[in-house]
């Protein structure tokens, strides 16, 4: 490189960022959700690399799973390493793996597997951030979400994820999937739909971590959201039928709503007695 050419490349690190601004202003009106009338508040979350300004530091521990219960319950706050309790920090790459974990040694020990050997082939699937990638997080409740959100993350009796998960099928035909462990579910909540932009939904209750540190309604469904599947599911919410006429018809006269829809088509053929 030419001298002149180093000074050019000097003067432009010297007008650099330190890092681009990742809170960004909420864009979206996300309003639409509040219709559903869920019991608690759809949560925000952010992966951030820099710490976050102007926005209070989580004044507690707690496990990455009870951090959306918290914002929940109305708080807006960051949280980094040092906040947390469980093994929230893996799935978010805040630290190394010890190979003690690796090897499955964990699950025997707390009866969740029989052996480490199907404990550790959780790890080969775990979506996990790269390391130091992510160094804070961010959560906020719908009514006070003021950045755009990486992932959001309802909360809800089945019927109103129904709505939910049908909003994007209904332009799309996109399938609904649910992915998970037994262990670490807070890893397919967050981290899953963040890398993958795919939906995911589970149900509270069915991962370990849930049922010990007694996080969420047992039976509840949960559904993640990824930022890039907003546009078409709030787009959607808008304009489709939220209870379809079929849910409210009773099962025989939704029966004669079938066969009127489908005619000689939705007659199946009988054998021969």
């Amino acid at each position: 490189m030419t001298a002149a050419g180093a000074a050019a490349a000097t003067e432009g690190d010297d007008k650099m960022p330190e890092h681009v601004d990742e809170m960004t202003p909420l864009e979206r009106d996300l309003s639409i959700f509040q219709k559903l009338r869920l019991e608690k508040q759809p949560v925000g979350v952010k992966f951030l690399f820099a710490e976050p300004r102007g926005i209070p530091r989580l004044d507690k521990k707690l496990g990455l799973c009870e951090m959306i219960p918290e914002a929940q319950a109305g708080k807006v706050f960051y949280a980094g390493l040092e906040d947390h309790t469980c093994a929230g920090p893996v799935p978010l790459g805040m630290v190394e793996m010890d190979p003690f974990y690796n090897s499955g040694q964990i699950g025997p020990c707390l009866e969740v597997f029989k052996e480490a050997r199907a404990n550790r082939r959780i790890y080969e699937a775990l979506p996990t951030l790269k390391k130091g990638t992510c160094n804070f997080t961010v959560f906020a409740p719908l009514n006070k979400l003021a950045f755009n959100p990486d992932v959001i993350v309802l909360t809800g009796r089945a019927r109103q994820m129904e709505i939910v998960l049908r909003s994007m099928s209904w332009t799309t035909g996109q399938m609904y999937e649910s992915k998970g462990t037994p262990v670490l579910g807070c890893a397919w909540t967050l981290v899953y739909p963040y890398l993958s932009g795919k939906i995911n939904f589970n149900v509270t209750g069915l991962t370990f971590g849930h049922i010990a540190r007694e996080v969420g309604t047992e039976g509840n469904v949960i559904v993640s959201v990824p930022w890039d599947s907003l546009p078409t599911m709030i787009e959607n919410l808008q304009e489709m039928s939220w209870v379809l006429p079929a849910y409210e018809d009773g099962r025989e006269n939704y029966t004669r709503r079938f066969e009127r829809v489908t005619g000689e088509a939705g007659t199946w053929p009988q054998e021969d007695a």
